[in-house]
């Protein structure tokens, strides 16, 4: 089972996801842009590649990191292998579930791919060809959410065939996540920057504590918790 947290340090880290009992973060700029931590408190360089991370996940034993037509794979998160992009686009996104790794995509002509051992990868077609950012797997469904198209939300029951849904508004969705048996989105702009759903199919409005350029959540330990890159009454908000 995946564990997730989201912390934001130098470098620009995106996200840490990691397998008990590690922690891996990855980082868009910076020397080192994967790092390790046992406790979530003091972190480790795992790497020097140059790549632009965006995303990092853990399933099936493996941990992959996806970013700017970048795909690397580690079995202990210290020691990283390149693996071969099925197209060159600036993935954005990844997670696992079903028994299939899923990444998502900001651009390109096939802006979705799969694989069920993290080295192998298939390009696959997303619903709209949108600028997809951030994708969960939860309740036996894949969820991804975009900032541009017509619909911002697309479900995959296989993270192979995959249909449009309605997002609550059309405005810049950033991350989705999934606790409490709720899925939850946030947004950087829009008159309501957090929408809802019980099933990833309908989604309802909410109002955000406040109208942040909200980046990021995650759902641990009874809480929803979304970060924001603007500060207005602070970076972290409890949801």
């Amino acid at each position: 089972e995946e564990v997730g947290t989201v912390t934001y340090v130098d470098g620009e880290w995106i996200v840490t996801n990691g397998g008990i009992p590690l922690f891996v973060a990855v980082a868009q700029s910076g020397t080192n842009r994967i790092s390790n931590s046992v406790n979530g408190i003091d972190w480790i360089s795992a790497d020097f590649n140059s790549n632009l991370f965006l995303s990092v996940t853990y399933g099936n034993g493996l941990f992959v990191a996806v970013g700017v037509n970048a795909i690397r794979t580690s079995i202990d998160g210290i020691t990283w292998v390149s693996m071969v992009t099925p197209e060159a686009n600036n993935w954005s996104s990844v997670t696992y579930g079903n028994n299939v790794f899923v990444a998502v995509s900001r651009n390109g002509t096939n802006r979705e791919m799969t694989s069920t051992n993290g080295i192998l990868w298939t390009s696959r077609s997303a619903s709209e060809n949108n600028t997809w950012n951030s994708v969960v797997f939860a309740n036996g469904l894949f969820v991804a959410v975009a900032s541009d198209g017509t619909n911002r939300v697309m479900t995959s029951s296989d993270g192979i065939t995959w249909v449009s849904r309605t997002a609550s508004e059309n405005t810049n969705w950033l991350s989705v996540t999934y606790g409490n048996g709720l899925f939850v989105a946030v947004s950087e702009f829009g008159t309501n920057r957090v929408m809802t759903s019980v099933d990833g199919i309908t989604w309802i409005s909410r109002t955000a504590s406040e109208a942040n350029q909200w980046q990021s959540i995650t759902y641990g330990n009874g809480l929803f918790v979304a970060v924001s890159s603007t500060d207005f009454t602070g970076a972290i908000q409890v949801m």
